[in-house]
């Protein structure tokens, strides 16, 4: 088989300690997991079901980096989160099967272009161009499941300009780790390079060009990243 033209590599993000690299396949992410944050964008936390949106992988934008502020926007928002990567396959799992397919964790940012994603909300719209852009999945490096041990009270920060915004819990989560996967695997056939974003805590806000920001979840690598002037 031809084809017209190459398309980039899979991206993949590092594991902590080893040379191999995890490969991203899709990009799973959950809004409004944490109550506080839930109340801050103006709605009552609840359990009825997690709010699920996607990301391609082509909006993988690895910590360290450099980046331009987003085109599009003038109010793009950072969103500190625990992120899971997927190393087995799984279908319709019961939530004490579905840690099985976790195989390690990493902290992320879900940039969000608040302005588009608040007037996509208000026309009943998807979402997409408010969530879903280049840059706007950040990774930092894989820690394996093994390091980390159990999910609970680790602490998931984030400074902005050395200034802390956001500062929770992990066990502040609305939807468990376990139910969120269970959950999922009703809707997806998860697989091997799945990663998913569990969702962040109260005190988003916007970015600036010249911005510094820098997350932190107990036991995992740090994050970072800076804001560029727009192109």
């Amino acid at each position: 088989m031809t084809l017209l033209f190459a398309l980039p590599e899979t991206p993949s993000v590092p594991i902590q300690g080893e040379a191999a690299r995890f490969p991203v396949r899709r990009i799973f992410c959950v809004g409004r997991n944490y109550a506080a944050h839930a109340r801050e964008m103006g709605a009552t936390p609840n359990r009825d079901a997690p709010i699920w949106f996607t990301k391609a992988p082509a909006a993988l934008c690895l910590s360290g980096a450099t980046i331009a502020y987003p085109p599009g926007t003038t109010n793009c928002h950072y969103e500190m989160e625990l992120v899971v990567a997927i190393g087995a396959p799984g279908f319709r799992l019961a939530p004490d099967a579905a840690m099985a397919l976790v195989l390690g964790y990493a902290g992320g940012l879900d940039l969000t272009r608040r302005d588009l994603q608040n007037a996509a909300k208000d026309q009943g719209h998807p979402w997409d161009t408010g969530k879903d852009f280049e840059n706007a999945a950040v990774i930092a490096p894989i820690t394996r499941a093994a390091a980390f041990g159990a999910l609970g009270e680790q602490r998931i920060t984030l400074s902005r300009n050395g200034e802390t915004r956001q500062d929770a819990r992990l066990s502040d989560m609305i939807w468990s780790l376990p139910e969120l996967i269970a959950n999922l695997s009703t809707m997806y056939h998860l697989a091997p390079g799945d990663l998913i974003y569990t969702g962040t805590p109260a005190g988003v806000g916007p970015i600036a060009p010249g911005d510094v920001l820098e997350g932190t979840i107990t036991g995992l690598a740090p994050l970072s990243l800076t804001i560029a002037p727009a192109e």
